[in-house]
């Protein structure tokens, strides 16, 4: 009977010290100021490389059209400490435009709703915890002009 208790004992430490599934981030993007052109996402790990995640090969990145109501969904993410950037791309350009060289033209959006200030925000004002339960997340749009 002691050998059974132990052996039961064996397998539930085994389940509770198994490595967490890959989860999934869903992302709510509000206050889009027009349903023109697409959402371009991106999400990473790296903090070198955070806002312009396409340098990470191992980042999470799409896009979406744009509309009243968008949603993003990026699956089968492991655990870990990520930043994701958003860029309403009303023109559908394939980059962020700008005016006078340096204001943005057109949306952005961080996770934790990060704050501009005189430039992107840090990935650590960014950054949010991924464990094996699914992360929902809204991000909303801001725009300068």
């Amino acid at each position: 009977m002691k050998r059974a208790g132990i052996l039961a004992a064996g397998a539930v430490f085994a389940a509770t010290t198994t490595p967490a599934a890959a989860g999934e981030v869903t992302i709510t993007v509000t206050d889009l100021r027009s349903g023109e052109g697409v959402v371009r996402a991106c999400m990473t790990a790296k903090e070198d490389v955070f806002p312009k995640c396409i340098k990470d090969p191992a980042s999470h990145r799409t896009v979406v059209p744009a509309g009243d109501a968008v949603t993003i969904r990026f699956t089968d993410v492991e655990p870990g400490s990520y930043a994701i950037a958003l860029l309403h791309d009303e023109n559908d350009n394939g980059k962020a435009d700008r005016a006078l060289g340096m204001m943005p033209k057109e949306g952005f959006g961080f996770s934790r709703d990060a704050k501009v200030r005189m430039g992107p925000p840090k990935f650590k004002d960014a950054v949010f915890d991924l464990g094996a339960v699914a992360q929902d997340l809204t991000i909303t749009m801001r725009y300068f002009l």
